[in-house]
Protein backbone atom coordinates (compact mmCIF):
# COMPACT_ATOMS: atom_id res chain seq x y z
CA UNK A 1 0.00 0.00 0.00
CA UNK A 2 2.82 2.54 0.99
CA UNK A 3 4.28 1.70 -2.56
CA UNK A 4 1.16 2.62 -4.12
CA UNK A 5 0.71 6.03 -2.58
CA UNK A 6 4.13 7.22 -3.79
CA UNK A 7 3.00 6.84 -7.37
CA UNK A 8 0.83 9.88 -7.40
CA UNK A 9 3.70 12.12 -6.06
CA UNK A 10 6.24 10.45 -8.52
CA UNK A 11 4.33 10.99 -11.44
CA UNK A 12 3.76 14.64 -10.39
CA UNK A 13 7.92 15.31 -9.98
CA UNK A 14 7.58 13.80 -13.36
CA UNK A 15 5.33 15.88 -14.92
CA UNK A 16 6.91 19.53 -13.39
CA UNK A 17 10.61 18.03 -14.08
CA UNK A 18 9.09 17.91 -17.84
CA UNK A 19 7.46 20.88 -17.90
CA UNK A 20 10.73 23.06 -16.55
CA UNK A 21 12.45 20.97 -19.35
CA UNK A 22 10.09 21.99 -21.92
CA UNK A 23 10.22 25.75 -20.89
CA UNK A 24 13.32 26.29 -20.61
CA UNK A 25 13.58 24.99 -23.65
CA UNK A 26 11.01 27.43 -25.36
CA UNK A 27 12.99 30.33 -23.44
CA UNK A 28 16.31 29.23 -25.16
CA UNK A 29 14.59 28.85 -28.65
CA UNK A 30 13.27 32.49 -28.00
CA UNK A 31 16.22 33.96 -26.65
CA UNK A 32 18.03 32.96 -29.78
CA UNK A 33 15.64 33.64 -32.46
CA UNK A 34 13.64 36.95 -31.03
CA UNK A 35 17.08 39.35 -31.20
CA UNK A 36 17.51 38.11 -35.00
CA UNK A 37 14.99 40.74 -35.63
CA UNK A 38 17.92 43.57 -34.54
CA UNK A 39 21.13 42.15 -34.49
CA UNK A 40 23.16 40.31 -37.21
CA UNK A 41 24.00 37.02 -36.48
CA UNK A 42 27.99 36.72 -36.65
CA UNK A 43 28.06 33.08 -37.09
CA UNK A 44 25.83 30.26 -38.15
CA UNK A 45 26.18 26.29 -36.77
CA UNK A 46 26.71 25.50 -40.08
CA UNK A 47 29.66 27.89 -40.19
CA UNK A 48 30.99 26.73 -36.94
CA UNK A 49 31.04 22.98 -37.80
CA UNK A 50 32.61 24.00 -41.64
CA UNK A 51 35.27 21.22 -42.44
CA UNK A 52 36.10 22.77 -45.80
CA UNK A 53 39.41 23.16 -44.75
CA UNK A 54 39.20 27.11 -45.52
CA UNK A 55 40.21 28.88 -42.16
CA UNK A 56 38.56 31.29 -41.29
CA UNK A 57 35.44 30.60 -43.31
CA UNK A 58 34.29 33.29 -45.91
CA UNK A 59 31.37 35.81 -44.26
CA UNK A 60 30.90 39.12 -44.61
CA UNK A 61 27.27 40.87 -43.60
CA UNK A 62 25.53 43.18 -45.97
CA UNK A 63 22.03 45.00 -44.84
CA UNK A 64 19.09 44.13 -47.29
CA UNK A 65 19.82 47.34 -49.14
CA UNK A 66 22.91 46.24 -49.92
CA UNK A 67 22.15 42.87 -51.19
CA UNK A 68 20.94 44.07 -54.32
CA UNK A 69 17.31 43.22 -56.23
CA UNK A 70 19.22 40.15 -58.44
CA UNK A 71 20.57 38.09 -55.73
CA UNK A 72 17.24 38.25 -53.96
CA UNK A 73 15.12 37.39 -57.08
CA UNK A 74 17.90 34.88 -57.86
CA UNK A 75 17.16 32.55 -54.62
CA UNK A 76 13.75 33.26 -54.19
CA UNK A 77 13.65 32.12 -58.03
CA UNK A 78 15.56 29.24 -57.76
CA UNK A 79 14.51 28.02 -53.36
CA UNK A 80 11.02 29.32 -52.70
CA UNK A 81 8.70 31.18 -55.39
CA UNK A 82 5.87 31.13 -52.43
CA UNK A 83 7.71 32.88 -49.65
CA UNK A 84 6.22 35.72 -48.91
CA UNK A 85 2.80 33.66 -49.58
CA UNK A 86 3.12 30.79 -46.55
CA UNK A 87 3.96 30.84 -42.88
CA UNK A 88 7.30 28.93 -43.38
CA UNK A 89 6.00 25.63 -44.26
CA UNK A 90 5.19 25.09 -47.90
CA UNK A 91 2.21 22.44 -47.56
CA UNK A 92 1.32 22.57 -51.00
CA UNK A 93 4.78 22.39 -52.65
CA UNK A 94 5.44 19.39 -50.22
CA UNK A 95 1.80 17.59 -51.52
CA UNK A 96 3.28 18.80 -55.21
CA UNK A 97 6.51 16.90 -54.39
CA UNK A 98 4.93 13.71 -53.44
CA UNK A 99 2.62 14.14 -56.20
CA UNK A 100 5.26 14.43 -59.11
CA UNK A 101 7.10 11.40 -57.41
CA UNK A 102 4.56 9.05 -57.51
CA UNK A 103 4.10 9.96 -61.09
CA UNK A 104 8.03 8.70 -61.46
CA UNK A 105 9.66 12.19 -61.07
CA UNK A 106 12.70 12.16 -58.35
CA UNK A 107 11.67 13.48 -54.80
CA UNK A 108 12.35 16.26 -54.63
CA UNK A 109 13.05 18.50 -51.54
CA UNK A 110 10.01 20.91 -50.59
CA UNK A 111 12.32 23.38 -47.80
CA UNK A 112 11.23 26.82 -48.09
CA UNK A 113 13.94 29.56 -47.30
CA UNK A 114 12.85 30.07 -43.58
CA UNK A 115 13.08 25.94 -43.21
CA UNK A 116 16.59 26.59 -44.78
CA UNK A 117 17.78 29.31 -42.42
CA UNK A 118 16.33 27.51 -39.05
CA UNK A 119 18.60 24.35 -40.25
CA UNK A 120 21.74 26.68 -41.36
CA UNK A 121 21.42 28.79 -38.11
CA UNK A 122 20.64 26.38 -35.33
CA UNK A 123 21.17 22.94 -36.21
CA UNK A 124 22.87 20.32 -38.48
CA UNK A 125 22.70 18.83 -42.06
CA UNK A 126 20.75 15.40 -41.68
CA UNK A 127 17.54 13.75 -42.41
CA UNK A 128 16.40 12.11 -38.86
CA UNK A 129 13.41 12.79 -37.23
CA UNK A 130 14.62 14.90 -34.66
CA UNK A 131 16.62 17.25 -36.91
CA UNK A 132 13.38 18.07 -38.75
CA UNK A 133 11.02 18.37 -35.73
CA UNK A 134 13.89 20.72 -34.45
CA UNK A 135 13.51 22.47 -37.62
CA UNK A 136 10.42 22.68 -38.00
CA UNK A 137 10.21 24.33 -34.85
CA UNK A 138 12.42 27.08 -35.34
CA UNK A 139 10.80 27.71 -38.73
CA UNK A 140 7.46 28.58 -36.72
CA UNK A 141 9.59 30.97 -34.53
CA UNK A 142 11.54 32.65 -37.19
CA UNK A 143 8.26 33.24 -38.97
CA UNK A 144 6.27 34.80 -35.77
CA UNK A 145 9.06 36.92 -34.58
CA UNK A 146 10.99 37.95 -37.87
CA UNK A 147 9.25 39.98 -40.83
CA UNK A 148 9.68 37.92 -44.02
CA UNK A 149 12.35 40.81 -45.31
CA UNK A 150 14.57 40.17 -42.16
CA UNK A 151 14.01 36.11 -42.60
CA UNK A 152 15.05 36.50 -46.52
CA UNK A 153 18.39 39.51 -45.59
CA UNK A 154 19.54 36.99 -43.16
CA UNK A 155 19.43 33.79 -45.42
CA UNK A 156 20.99 35.41 -48.02
CA UNK A 157 24.02 36.33 -45.79
CA UNK A 158 24.28 33.19 -44.23
CA UNK A 159 23.64 30.17 -46.72
CA UNK A 160 26.73 28.16 -48.19
CA UNK A 161 28.19 29.20 -52.01
CA UNK A 162 30.59 27.11 -51.77
CA UNK A 163 32.96 25.45 -49.49
CA UNK A 164 33.87 27.47 -46.74
CA UNK A 165 32.01 30.50 -48.70
CA UNK A 166 28.77 31.63 -46.76
CA UNK A 167 26.63 34.16 -47.82
CA UNK A 168 25.58 36.14 -51.03
CA UNK A 169 27.81 38.77 -50.31
CA UNK A 170 31.29 37.44 -49.36
CA UNK A 171 30.04 34.92 -52.66
CA UNK A 172 29.61 37.51 -55.23
CA UNK A 173 33.24 39.04 -53.88
CA UNK A 174 34.76 35.52 -53.98
CA UNK A 175 33.89 34.51 -57.55
CA UNK A 176 32.57 37.63 -59.32
CA UNK A 177 35.25 40.73 -57.73
CA UNK A 178 32.34 42.86 -57.07
CA UNK A 179 29.66 43.97 -54.24
CA UNK A 180 26.58 41.76 -54.27
CA UNK A 181 24.63 44.43 -55.29
CA UNK A 182 26.17 44.98 -58.33
CA UNK A 183 26.62 41.68 -59.56
CA UNK A 184 24.37 40.97 -62.98
CA UNK A 185 21.21 38.94 -63.34
CA UNK A 186 23.30 36.09 -64.62
CA UNK A 187 25.71 35.60 -61.51
CA UNK A 188 22.92 35.95 -59.46
CA UNK A 189 21.37 33.18 -60.84
CA UNK A 190 25.07 30.73 -60.74
CA UNK A 191 25.23 31.16 -57.60
CA UNK A 192 21.42 30.48 -56.87
CA UNK A 193 22.00 27.43 -59.36
CA UNK A 194 24.34 25.57 -56.54
CA UNK A 195 22.47 26.21 -53.83
CA UNK A 196 21.05 21.90 -53.69
CA UNK A 197 24.48 21.24 -52.78
CA UNK A 198 27.26 23.84 -53.47
CA UNK A 199 29.73 21.40 -52.24
CA UNK A 200 29.67 19.36 -55.56
CA UNK A 201 27.71 21.97 -57.45
CA UNK A 202 30.22 24.50 -58.17
CA UNK A 203 29.73 28.50 -59.47
CA UNK A 204 33.57 29.06 -60.80
CA UNK A 205 33.51 25.27 -62.88
CA UNK A 206 29.45 25.12 -63.63
CA UNK A 207 28.47 21.93 -64.81
CA UNK A 208 26.14 21.50 -67.52
CA UNK A 209 23.01 20.70 -65.34
CA UNK A 210 24.07 24.10 -63.36
CA UNK A 211 24.36 26.33 -66.71
CA UNK A 212 20.54 24.83 -67.36
CA UNK A 213 19.35 25.35 -63.88
CA UNK A 214 21.07 28.98 -64.16
CA UNK A 215 18.94 29.66 -67.53
CA UNK A 216 15.41 28.56 -66.02
CA UNK A 217 16.44 30.88 -62.62
CA UNK A 218 17.02 33.71 -65.28
CA UNK A 219 13.55 33.40 -66.50
CA UNK A 220 11.91 33.11 -63.34
CA UNK A 221 13.93 36.22 -62.40
CA UNK A 222 12.44 38.19 -65.05
CA UNK A 223 8.82 36.83 -64.18
CA UNK A 224 9.37 37.85 -60.86
CA UNK A 225 10.29 41.64 -61.47
CA UNK A 226 7.18 41.78 -64.33
CA UNK A 227 4.95 40.52 -61.10
CA UNK A 228 7.10 43.22 -59.04
CA UNK A 229 7.54 40.61 -56.28
CA UNK A 230 9.44 42.68 -53.77
CA UNK A 231 6.94 45.28 -53.66
CA UNK A 232 4.58 41.93 -52.70
CA UNK A 233 7.26 41.10 -49.88
CA UNK A 234 6.93 44.89 -48.69
CA UNK A 235 3.20 44.78 -48.22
Amino acid sequence: MAGKKKKPGALRRALRISLIVVAAGVALSLSLVIPLRWIDPVTSAFMLRDDSGRQPVLFEWADWQDVGIAPMLAVVAAEDQRFADHFGIDFRSMQEAVRNSRNGERLRGASTISQQLAKNLFLWPGRSYVRKGLEAWFTVLLELCLPKKRILEIYLNVVELGPGIYGVPAASRYFFARNASRISDSDAALLAAVLPNPHSLQVDNPSRYVRERQRWIIGQMQRLRREQWIIKLND
